[in-house]
């Protein structure tokens, strides 16, 4: 029997608000522009992104696992980088964490087939990209995170599809406004996979993940974190300039402040993991401000 601490770090729970925090911004725009919300239909479409999420964290665990990326880490830092170490600890067996993400996977293709059934077949194809991007992100044939654009693939799954998907699962319909919106959370949920994997570098290297800090280098990667972590606020300021976002919206630009932060560590201590990681707490935390902060200016601009 699996203790529930085991199964919390395999899930890594702790990461959820990357995944929740896109579906409250768009379904808070929905009640805000369109007085329109469905509780039922809010449920299931936060059942459904939360349990894609847990399920490509499971996957992630045994592709990395049968590649050996993580018995070559030895410079993890938890709980950013490396995994949960469940399998390499002996603590979880590979084939139990297959299982787990099958399972995790398949609640929610039913969770969407229920929302499809009620909202439309457009939510399928939605879903399918998730899961498909979500599964071979790390896994053959595709390796998506070894082709140099896995970060940009987290980026859409977890900011783009989720924020407008939220928006028409309430509305069935999608703006610009939404697309706007959803950028925030789209690049910062990218610097942090960006920043998570300093890291995890050689041993990403050494497995053949060839993600853009393997292909960069620690050090031209530290300057391009900085350009990406500002970049992530530019969509806000001019939303708000061309009245596609509400006045309300430039509160989000509080979570500036952690990701410069961020972007200063980065810069100094992009080769020591241990002294990194203050950056990656704060990268973490600029996403999850930016992500709660937004919904707040939508509810209170209604």
């Amino acid at each position: 029997m699996v203790k529930i601490p085991v199964l919390l770090r395999e899930l890594r729970a702790q990461f959820l608000p990357a995944s929740v925090l896109p579906v409250l911004l768009g379904t808070a725009m929905a009640f805000a522009r369109a007085g329109a919300f469905d509780a039922p239909a809010f449920a299931l479409t936060l059942a459904a992104v939360v349990l894609v999420h847990l399920g490509t964290n499971v996957s992630n665990d045994y592709f990395d696992h049968r590649s050996g990326n993580d018995a070559f880490n030895t410079q993890f830092v938890r709980p950013f980088t490396g995994g949960s170490r469940l399998i390499q600890e002996g603590l979880l067996s590979p084939r139990a964490v297959l299982a787990l993400a099958i399972v995790l996977l398949s609640l929610a293709v039913a969770a969407g087939a229920v929302l499809a059934a009620t909202r439309g077949p457009s939510i399928l194809v939605l879903g399918a990209i998730g899961i498909a991007s979500g599964l071979f992100y790390v896994a053959p044939p595709f390796r998506f995170a070894s082709r140099g654009f896995g970060e940009i693939l987290i980026g859409i799954n977890f900011g783009v599809l989720c924020v407008m998907g939220a928006y028409y699962v309430q509305t069935r319909t999608v703006t610009w406004e939404s697309f706007t919106a959803s950028l925030p959370l789209a690049v910062l949920i990218a610097a942090v996979v960006f920043i998570n994997e300093f890291q995890d570098m050689e041993a990403d290297a050494r497995a053949g993940k060839r993600t853009l800090v393997v292909r960069l280098g620690r050090r031209k990667a530290s300057r391009a974190y900085g350009f990406i972590a500002a970049a992530a606020f530019v969509p806000v300021v001019a939303g708000v300039a061309a009245r596609l976002l509400p006045p309300h919206a430039l509160v989000s630009l509080a979570a500036l402040l952690p990701a410069l932060r961020a972007a200063a560590v980065a810069r100094r201590r992009y080769d020591s993991p241990r002294e990194l990681a203050p950056a990656n707490a704060l990268t973490i935390l600029a996403h999850t401000l930016a992500g709660a902060l937004l919904t707040a200016g939508y509810l209170f601009a209604r």
